[in-house]
């Protein structure tokens, strides 16, 4: 009898502790909390017009003065049809109007901007810029920088601010070509390299970025990126009818009628864009 009690006991334990872990084992664990990734928000776009392109363009600047467009070009050394150039493209027939040329065996022409009627115009490696009367594109002087390279130009209205290929903006006091401040640019937390071509629309700095087809919405009190334009349909399209083109570069903003226009070295095509802006 007293081994009947002392297996029943035992027996009664060990289901207890059976149904004890049981008991653990189906407790559902708590949920573990992840910081959710921040992903750039996309800006949609739509084509309201196209325009014809000079092919043999490569373009490095793009912007409208006084409702007119300006373009600025570079010069490949394996591609001899280019020039390092500044001059008025028309958007009925897409002829580039030269107006002023670098010899492209000393210099590679890159980013220009305008500011209170003064051309100022980049070069890629040489660290120097020149300045023209914006009216008579008459060479009137020329700077020099600290950057290593020269790539895209715009202004606020206040400063020159210019672009080198990394993800740093260097803003320039316009008398006298100090550096005023640079601006550490970041998407989602990251440094944000290759800044290009630029344009400045409503208080944003828009830029190109090198070797894609995006542009980025940068906001120039944080150097956030706020946003995004994947044009990849746009590079699509223009490389149907010329396959020898390459990326996108060249935003230029007209505040007067509120024209967006983009393009590419050597595209086929301007385009006319609407986004929220």
């Amino acid at each position: 009898m007293k081994l009947k009690i002392t297996i029943f006991a035992l027996t009664t334990c060990a289901l207890f502790f059976t149904a004890c872990e049981n008991e653990k084992k189906e407790t559902p664990e708590a949920p573990v909390k992840s910081t959710p990734v921040a992903t750039t928000p996309q800006i949609s776009y739509s084509v309201t017009q196209r325009y014809p392109h000079d092919i043999t363009s490569f373009t490095e600047g793009f912007l409208f003065h006084k409702g007119q467009l300006l373009e600025s070009t570079g010069a490949p050394d394996h591609l001899p049809q280019t020039r390092s150039a500044i001059g008025l493209p028309d958007l009925k027939t897409g002829k580039f109007e030269l107006k002023t040329e670098l010899d492209k065996n000393k210099y590679f022409g890159e980013g220009i901007v305008v500011f209170q009627n003064k051309l100022y115009q980049l070069t890629y490696t040489n660290q120097v810029g020149f300045i023209y009367d914006a009216a008579s594109f008459n060479q009137i002087g020329q700077f020099t920088y600290s950057n290593k390279e020269g790539w895209g130009m715009t202004t606020d209205s206040i400063h020159l601010i210019m672009s080198d290929g990394t993800h740093r903006l260097t803003f320039l006091n316009p008398q006298n070509f100090s550096v005023a401040k640079t601006l550490e640019v970041t998407k989602d937390g990251y440094a944000m390299d290759h800044l290009n071509e630029l344009e400045y629309i409503r208080g944003y700095i828009y830029a190109n970025i090198w070797m894609s087809n995006i542009i980025v919405k940068i906001d120039p009190k944080t150097g956030k990126v706020v946003g995004q334009l994947d044009l990849l349909d746009l590079y699509q399209e223009s490389r149907t009818r010329n396959p020898g083109l390459a990326e996108m570069n060249g935003i230029a903003y007209d505040p007067a009628s509120g024209k967006v226009l983009v393009t590419g070295k050597l595209w086929p095509d301007v385009y006319e864009i609407e986004f929220p802006h």
